[in-house]
């Protein structure tokens, strides 16, 4: 009782002691702001830009910087109020890994003089997707016993040309351009390891009194020795993109991974363009300036309706598990300056024609922009790939996986064939070559050719698409 009659009579603690106590972490701290992903595939990405500068304040929905991922530019909005304390990563820094600190953020009125000492610790700590990604231990192995000089290396009896190597000096060559069989092995008798991959220099050619004087300081030596003639490189090395890097790594792994198999078959594309024609010119004398239709919108919706008939086709791999698909998202290869991306036009099959036009070109100018969103790209059942106006007469794609099937086109060309037999004699046929490419583990070869006979039926027919 005399205890809490004497702590009833202290003063009041002061403001700041009370706030002290009741909130004893401090306000506000300055925060590292890492890269982040923009798919649930991307690993890495680039810096296009920022948008704000060191010391600038932003609102929520701000955009803070456009990300260069593998496919696109995208920009990224600030999720909360804040200042730009510090930027790591500056404008044009490539391969940055997701979850690296690329800039320091603060709240307003926050003291910004630890950014500094904060950006050096993001420096020094390794990125999560780093650790995630540690290398096998196999390329650990201890160094084997020191060789002499003059002994000779190991010899494998294969069948001649097979070269030993782990699987990540395999990957790591193939990724750099390295020839294997230039390089001697390190590891345990005489296996190609990682290290020896990261080491290898390529042999500088032979000096000659005409020989160009030797590149400047800082310039990366070449995989092959380039002629020169008038004193200029013959060739020249262009650093990839992430884009770039990425369709490389993909179509290797679909390439050399999935079973193709391929059909080929000629439709007569006659009734196509002569409807297409009847339309274009009914929607130029209505006075209207629509998005005119081309050839390309036929055989989207041809495609899926196809699909609609055969389902098994409108399928994916799953690895333990076919998956069949109750909608066509057509996948629609669109060739930009940075490499070829495939936007998707969703339920291509409840769709009119124009809609599809409009679809189409609209994402289509996206991608070329390097404004798509993920979702407009990320996905889809089926892929239409058509190198027609290139005056390509016929090709074979490569799947894009999941997905089981790819369609290549090529372009329409007049052909004499023989007539119906009341007409009797030869006529002119508008003839254009489509080859399907499908994946043998989902698509068996006979409903491959139960979907390419649908496909040639209603391009052949396209008044049975308004049905």
């Amino acid at each position: 009782m005399l205890l809490r009659q004497l702590v009833s009579r202290l003063p009041p603690p002061p403001p700041l002691l009370r706030r002290h106590l009741t909130h004893s972490a401090p306000r506000h701290a300055l925060t590292k702001f890492l890269m982040p992903a923009m798919s649930p595939t991307m690993t890495e990405g680039g810096i296009a830009s920022w948008k704000k500068a060191e010391g600038d304040s932003f609102a929520a929905g701000d955009v803070l910087l456009e990300i260069e991922t593998d496919k696109a530019t995208m920009d990224v909005e600030a999720q909360d109020d804040g200042v730009m304390a510090k930027i790591i990563a500056q404008d044009g820094a490539k391969n940055v890994q997701v979850g690296t600190p690329i800039a320091i953020m603060g709240e307003p009125g926050d003291d910004l003089s630890g950014a500094d000492k904060l950006a050096a610790e993001g420096a020094d700590a390794p990125p999560p997707a780093a650790a995630a990604k540690e290398e096998p231990k196999e390329d650990k192995a201890p160094e084997p016993a020191p060789k002499k000089e003059e002994s000779a290396p190991v010899e494998f009896p294969s069948g001649g040309d097979h070269i030993f190597a782990s699987p990540i000096a395999k990957r790591l060559a193939l990724e750099r351009g390295i020839p294997l069989a230039q390089i001697k092995g390190s590891g345990p008798a005489g296996r190609i390891v990682k290290a020896d991959v990261e080491a290898y220099k390529p042999a500088a050619p032979a000096a000659s009194p005409a020989a160009p004087a030797p590149a400047a300081a800082g310039a990366k030596p070449a995989a092959a020795p380039a002629a020169a003639v008038g004193g200029e490189a013959e060739y020249t090395d262009i650093p990839l993109t992430n884009m770039r890097r990425t369709i490389g790594k993909r179509l290797l792994e679909a390439k050399t991974t999935v079973p193709h198999y391929y059909l080929t078959l000629s439709v007569d594309m006659g009734k196509v363009l002569a409807l297409r024609e009847v339309f274009n010119s009914a929607a130029a004398a209505g006075g209207e300036k629509p998005s005119k239709l081309s050839v390309n919108d036929f055989i989207v919706k041809a495609c899926a309706l196809a699909l609609g008939e055969v389902p098994e086709a409108n399928s994916a791999w799953m690895g333990e598990s076919i998956r069949l698909y109750k909608k066509a998202d057509i996948s629609v290869a669109v060739a930009t300056p940075n490499g070829l991306i495939t936007p998707i036009i969703k339920d291509v099959g409840a769709k009119g024609l124009a809609t599809i036009s409009a679809e189409t070109k609209a994402l289509a100018k996206k991608a070329r922009d390097g404004k798509l969103q993920p979702q407009e790209y990320q996905g889809g059942t089926f892929t239409i790939s058509n190198l027609g106006m290139y005056g390509i007469d016929v090709f074979s794609a490569i799947i894009n996986p999941p997905q089981s099937c790819i369609l290549a086109v090529g372009s329409t060309v007049p052909t004499i064939v023989p007539a119906p037999e009341e007409e009797k004699g030869w006529k002119t046929a508008q003839l254009m070559q489509v080859t399907l490419s499908a994946d043998h583990r989902s698509v068996d070869g006979a409903v491959g050719a139960r979907w390419m006979a649908a496909l040639k039926r209603y391009l052949e027919n396209p008044l049975t698409f308004m049905l």
